[in-house]
């Protein structure tokens, strides 16, 4: 990118091929017109629909748009790159631009935008590639981040123990008890020990913990083991086993049964999955 504020590449395409990668640049990638396509980031794989519109800001999460059953011949992709400085004393921590920078702090997971919240920057996306004046397409790219950091229908993808992300939360309470979660989950955790933490019964821990999370405590510890054993099948050469009992579970076919439940596809396959043609850009 040298100088250059923006790197913008609009393509019209029949297949994805570009293979699985990380990058130093911030991105924001559409794609139109490819139902089908797989689109894996970080440790989250999920097929899209007509439109797909990602936020990535971590230089070392995975991604990619694999072709898989998608048999469109008509589709278009613009990936924006760009650099941004997210420190206390950088531009986007100015007042104006606080949302920006709150999306792009959630998007070191990757955030994935509603068809709404496409709808609304679409016109803007559609014509940023011809924007001829580096300031007006400068102007235009932070308006359409404007609009989507008002969404509240985005999603991050990645889990916060594979991207490597800080836990961040508004209750001291429930950051007290993830912190514990993220120091614990090779051990059983349980209930008791963490309302404890909370200063709460169990009972009314729990409720406490949906409301704030919008998750149960189980499913929420269930994510996080998760997400260490997706990094370690990536990062590391040991064996599916041996990555199931380090990471908290104690069954070996539960661990399958529920690692391909949510991943859609079996530790083997996620490790082969990440082992292809990998590249750093």
């Amino acid at each position: 990118m040298g100088k250059d504020s923006l790197y913008i590449a609009d393509r019209r395409k029949k297949e994805f091929t570009y293979p699985i990668h990380n990058h130093e640049v911030y991105e924001l990638n559409f794609v139109e017109h490819a139902p089908g396509v797989r689109r894996i980031v970080g440790d989250s794989n999920e097929l899209i629909g007509e439109y797909d519109l990602v936020l990535i800001t971590s230089p070392d999460l995975e991604h990619v748009w694999e072709q898989n059953g998608c048999t469109s011949e008509n589709i278009r992709e613009v990936t924006i790159q760009f650099y941004a400085d997210l420190g206390d004393d950088a531009f986007l921590a100015r007042t104006p631009f606080l949302s920006i920078r709150k999306m792009m702090v959630e998007a070191q997971k990757g955030l994935s935008f509603s068809l709404e919240d496409i709808m609304r920057v679409y016109h803007m996306i559609d014509t940023l590639s011809s924007v001829k004046d580096g300031f007006y397409a400068v102007m235009q790219f932070y308006t359409i981040l404007y609009e989507l950091s008002k969404s509240k229908e985005m999603r991050t993808l990645a889990s916060s123990s594979y991207a490597k992300v800080a836990v961040e939360s508004d209750s001291r309470r429930v950051l007290k008890v993830k912190n514990y979660i993220a120091k614990n989950y090779t051990e059983e955790i349980r209930l008791n020990t963490l309302a404890d933490i909370a200063g709460m019964s169990p009972s009314a821990f729990s409720r406490f913990f949906k409301l704030h999370t919008g998750r149960k405590l189980s499913e929420y510890i269930i994510e996080q083991r998760l997400g260490y054993a997706s990094r370690m099948l990536v990062d590391t050469s040991n064996s599916v086993a041996e990555i199931c009992y380090a990471c908290g579970f104690n069954n070996l076919s539960n661990f399958n049964r529920i690692f391909k439940k949510r991943k859609h596809c079996s530790p083997t396959e996620f490790r082969e999955n990440y082992h292809k043609t990998r590249i750093i850009v």
